[in-house]
């Protein structure tokens, strides 16, 4: 498989300059989620100059190619598209000014600052080079731009869409994720990868007061404090310590006055974890919680508990993980290697469980080698590296876009390449 890949890949020189422009281009104009029009406008017309059969618009903005030669196994690799509503301050020249209006109606600024643009200037990259180097694979090739990972309903998008039926059914799924680890890495691991994530909003009801007459009050406010206290012992406490998950209450709102005892709080909260058991567990342990300090504190009504948003977990199928593993350590040599459990979350795995596909998601590196060993050497890679959702986040274009693409070269001939290679 090795040699296949070098085959491919000998075409990166002629495209490497394309990509990188085609990279900052799209950085530099980023789209929101299910907005994304002009990049999968400039996608779908690159994948038809390249000879790929295109559907586009399917799922609002997401994009398919298909190329085909002759029989053989189907494989679909994805690339996320959408930006995030971030303020750049990476400096860049080709740093985003963008704005744009959300889905609740407010002027926000627009930022590619999780990596989406490395995303799809290496699945572009990718689909160029392998159109132009038929010879050396055989089967069908399905190469998905989806929108709206940053919002978890991407993927349902575009299944909801038809996806199912405008595809060959896929031997075997893949993407990748660009990730604060030294550009030029590539890390895969089998089994859990990313973290399911629940969000939700909990209002907590009290009884209003003067401040200077609490005794007539339930005060929310107390209540919410008492709430935050409990809901992290859910973890410290209750789940075993080798058992990963992460509890984060990021927001509390309660009245608008100093002097005022209000009706109500909101707690918004957000939960991370790995397997079905334990994603259970932390929820039901959320609502009896809340609902028992209700009950302590003598509240008037019970406490609504609201889901804003799910993410599944992404577990890669063990077998696959394996195969990818070896042929990314047979062409990358050192820097390929086992990546670290993941904490962050996205849709992906939605498209290859619908289609019963198995599948496997890969990390690689986008930082600086020379910075990222330097904040090791000195033990603050947690200070001095900017993280994805950073607005600081900026992947170095080299090596970062020649290993992803490399990377969706050397995965896919995994399973593609043909007997005369």
């Amino acid at each position: 498989m090795t040699a296949a890949a070098d085959r491919v890949l000998e075409g990166l020189d002629g495209i490497r300059t394309q990509v990188e422009d085609f990279y900052r281009d799209l950085h530099a104009h980023p789209e929101l989620g299910l907005s994304e029009t002009r990049t999968s406008a400039r996608v779908a017309e690159r994948l038809r100059e390249w000879g790929y059969q295109v559907t586009d618009g399917i799922g609002g903005t997401g994009v398919i190619g298909v190329l085909e030669r002759g029989d053989g196994p189907t494989v679909l690799l994805r690339a996320d598209m959408d930006a995030l509503p971030v303020k750049e301050i990476t400096g860049l020249p080709y740093a985003s000014t963008v704005t744009a209006t959300d889905r609740s109606g407010n002027e926000v600024p627009v930022m590619h600052a999780c990596g989406h643009d490395v995303h799809v200037a290496c699945m572009l990259g990718f689909a160029r080079l392998m159109a132009g180097a038929q010879d050396v694979w055989q089967g069908t090739l399905v190469v998905l731009f989806q929108p709206s990972e940053e919002n978890g309903d991407g993927a349902d998008a575009m299944l909801s869409d038809g996806l199912a039926d405008g595809i060959p059914r896929p031997d075997v799924a893949f993407a990748q994720h660009v990730l604060p680890y030294p550009a030029g890495y590539v890390g895969v691991r089998p089994g859990a990868f990313l973290s399911a994530a629940d969000s939700l909003r909990i209002t907590l009801y009290g009884r209003g007061a003067h401040g200077s007459m609490p005794q007539a009050a339930v005060d929310p406010v107390v209540l919410a404090a008492m709430c935050v206290v409990r809901l992290q012992t859910v973890v410290s406490r209750e789940l075993s310590p080798t058992t990963p998950a992460v509890l984060t209450i990021g927001s509390i709102t309660a009245g608008s006055s100093p002097n005022v005892i209000p009706d109500s709080a909101v707690l918004e909260l957000n939960v991370r974890s790995y397997d079905g058991t334990t994603r259970t567990y932390v929820l039901d342990a959320i609502e009896r919680c809340v609902r028992a300090e209700s009950e302590a504190s003598g509240a008037p009504k019970e406490p609504s508990i609201e889901k804003l948003s799910e993410f599944p977990p992404t577990r890669n199928d063990a077998d696959v993980a394996e195969r990818l593993d070896k042929a990314f350590r047979a062409h990358f040599g050192e820097s390929a290697g086992t990546v670290d459990l993941q904490t962050a979350s996205e849709d992906f795995s939605e498209i290859p469980q619908a289609l019963g596909t198995p599948f496997c998601y890969w990390a690689i590196g986008g930082i600086d080698p020379d910075r990222y060993a330097e904040a090791e050497r000195k033990g603050t890679v947690n200070q001095d590296i900017p993280v994805n959702h950073s607005p600081a986040f900026a992947p170095v274009i080299q090596p970062t876009l020649d290993t992803g693409t490399s990377a969706l070269v050397v995965a896919a001939l995994a399973w593609l390449e043909s007997g005369d290679a």
